[in-house]
């Protein structure tokens, strides 16, 4: 199930909020201009569909989005990069849908951390510029579309801040 957690940065043991309901989710994290859907497929995706498949079954909704934001290029993922568990920026924003799996996103607004817990179906998207770091389990499995327009915009520029390492990982 998907989740938001909200932590005041200094708390880090005690959230302040815990919400699980898709409409709440979606209107909180607005507010901080984090957008937040869920998407179906169009058709059935049997185990080990292709990046073709996958990205097909998602293409109205991936289309509705490229168009209204001006975005050119769609990937699938399905490797975990370790080092994203450290707090970071990207230059452009990031999309991130899980056709598969899930993934934690913590989100270092102001003085407050969200973290989101994505699952299949979820579409995040997350504004330049923002703090965040992403978990993906000790075990990942996932199948994520990433979409995007330069792959230099989707590079981490780590922060140096040691922030992540207090509060819950996706395994804790």
């Amino acid at each position: 199930m998907s989740s938001l957690t909200v932590y005041h940065q200094s708390t880090a043991d005690i959230p302040n909020k815990v919400l699980t309901h898709l409409e709440d989710i979606a209107a909180t994290l607005a507010e901080q201009g984090v957008r937040f859907e869920r998407w179906q497929a169009s058709v059935p995706l049997q185990p080990g569909a292709s990046e073709q498949e996958i990205i097909a079954a998602y293409r109205q909704d991936l289309d509705r989005l490229m168009t209204e934001k001006g975005y050119s290029h769609v990937d699938v993922s399905r490797e975990a990069d370790a080092s994203l568990r450290d707090e970071h920026t990207c230059t452009e924003e990031l999309l991130r849908f899980f056709a598969a799996g899930r993934g934690l996103f913590s989100l270092r607004i102001e003085d407050y951390v969200y973290a989101v817990l994505c699952e299949k179906g979820d579409m995040i998207s997350v504004p330049a510029g923002t703090r965040l770091w992403v978990d993906m389990g000790d075990d990942p499995r996932f199948v994520a579309l990433r979409v995007f327009n330069t792959v230099e915009g989707q590079a981490a520029r780590f922060t140096g801040d040691k922030v992540a390492e207090s509060f819950p990982r996706l395994d804790d």
